[in-house]
């Protein structure tokens, strides 16, 4: 699936044919027009041109595409793009121009601005759309619902918890199962990794390093499965625990065991609290123990305080309950932005510190996004014809929503701070926050992921 010919919409190999003659440049646009949430975390673009852009169609792509879009019913530009392959050595005539990714940009404000830089390839512009907009609008929106969880985590462990240290690894990845493929596995990982050090997704920590330089995005500790416990029999359940500790205990490890296979309650009051409870205290590390059941809001304030039953606990400055730094609680199912915070809402009724708890998150966090999450779209709204400019915009009476922008844009930061569209050729000297990034099969801007996550939390 490496043919750029072909990573198009069918409708798309028409195009070239609708434009009115004598067009010579289109540019486009990419927004969120709303969605959710009020702002989007931008990132995903530079592994796109990386993987996509950087690498040329051939002759034989050009072949493929013809027979099949011939035979797929629809119009095939073979002499625009033979000539491309002539002049460009199979490298798009593009110019992208993007805000630097890790940025936080409130809605309905222009992400992303390509237009094509040779006179006899208008057409080019709408045709990356696909491609170009699925490349961005995903790994965004997972980039959003992360830090949009992050904020609620730091709320509640600034309310109750004496430090903020633990932040980085309070929403671990879970996702990699549950996303549609392991491209989409590769870059929704990512994307969270912007903005946690917890995953388990080792497609992303690959992406990281293949596409930002990052040699260790994430980390993660060894875990237990339902499997890797009931495979010793339910009689055996003790021995199990008792086997994890061995295998993965020691001085400042951390090993996390699913402890509902059978009845989590009789696992924290006997087994762990009772028969095992002297081999945690003395392993040196931390045992993170996962409930996998149940209604997650009631569930995780009754096993802390279960477990504090038996382990006893401190109160910090803020008057919350912590527990012993030999254990822990990691939550993984049923775990959303919502029940996130419900869980942290009756923690902290019932005076529990936000330290005790991660959380891990799997579909809600890779797969149940879309793109009208964040109601992306890529629209035209500039045209060159006959050497003069045009605004290019769509204004449907039926729904104010899809009103698109018009003219070439740039993006001005302003004095209060927050960022503007505005229209190129009224900069005025201001700065434009929109940076070219690709031209012409050129990578102009390769940014390692470390600045990235710089650029969040500034």
């Amino acid at each position: 699936m490496s043919n750029i010919l072909l990573n198009a919409d069918s409708y798309k190999a028409s195009h070239f044919l609708q434009y009115p003659q004598n067009t010579s440049t289109v540019s486009s646009y990419i927004e969120s027009r709303g969605g959710l949430f009020e702002a989007t975390l931008f990132f995903g673009l530079q592994a796109f041109i990386k993987q996509t852009l950087l690498k040329p169609f051939n002759q034989a792509d050009i072949d493929e595409a013809d027979e099949l879009l011939t035979a797929h019913g629809v119009p095939f530009n073979r002499a625009g793009w033979q000539y491309i392959l002539d002049n460009y050595n199979g490298f798009l005539p593009l110019e992208i121009q993007a805000v630097p990714e890790g940025s936080v940009v409130a809605t309905h404000k222009v992400l992303v601005q390509v237009q094509n830089t040779d006179a006899n390839c208008a057409w080019l512009t709408s045709y990356i759309e696909t491609a170009l907009l699925r490349a961005v609008w995903y790994p965004t929106t997972v980039a959003t619902v992360s830090y949009q969880c992050k904020q609620v985590i730091a709320r509640y462990l600034a309310a109750t918890a004496d430090s903020m240290d633990g932040l980085l690894f309070k929403l671990h990845d879970f996702g990699a199962r549950g996303a549609s493929s392991e491209e989409t596995a590769a870059l929704g990982g990512m994307a969270h990794l912007v903005n946690f050090m917890g995953s388990d997704t080792v497609n992303a920590i690959v992406a990281a390093r293949r596409y930002y330089q990052e040699p260790m995005a994430g980390f993660s500790i060894p875990a237990a499965e339902h499997s890797t416990i009931t495979s010793w029999g339910r009689d055996g359940e003790k021995d199990a625990y008792a086997n994890m500790l061995k295998q993965f205990g020691g001085e400042g490890k951390l090993v996390a065991v699913v402890s509902d296979s059978y009845d989590l309650w009789n696992a924290i009051d006997n087994l762990w609290g009772d028969e095992l409870r002297d081999a945690v205290i003395n392993s040196g590390g931390t045992l993170v123990i996962r409930p996998d059941s149940g209604d997650p809001v009631q569930i995780v304030s009754t096993t802390i305080e279960k477990l504090m039953a038996k382990f006893g606990y401190s109160v910090n400055s803020k008057g919350y309950k912590v527990l012993p730094a030999c254990v822990r609680v990691i939550q993984g199912d049923g775990i959303c932005l919502a029940t996130i915070e419900a869980i942290l809402v009756e923690m902290q009724q019932r005076e529990l510190s936000a330290d005790n708890i991660a959380f891990g998150m799997g579909g809600e966090l890779l797969q149940k996004v879309n793109r009208d999450t964040q109601k992306f779209a890529m629209k035209a709204s500039a045209a060159c014809v006959n050497g003069d400019w045009r605004d290019v915009y769509k204004d449907p009476i039926t729904d104010s929503g899809k009103r698109s922008k018009r003219g070439r844009l740039a993006l001005i930061r302003t004095e209060d701070g927050q960022v503007a569209t505005v229209r190129e050729d009224e900069l005025a000297g201001r700065e434009n926050v929109l940076r070219v990034v690709y031209r012409n099969g050129e990578l102009l801007v390769n940014e390692c992921f470390a600045e990235i996550r710089a650029r969040v939390t500034a």
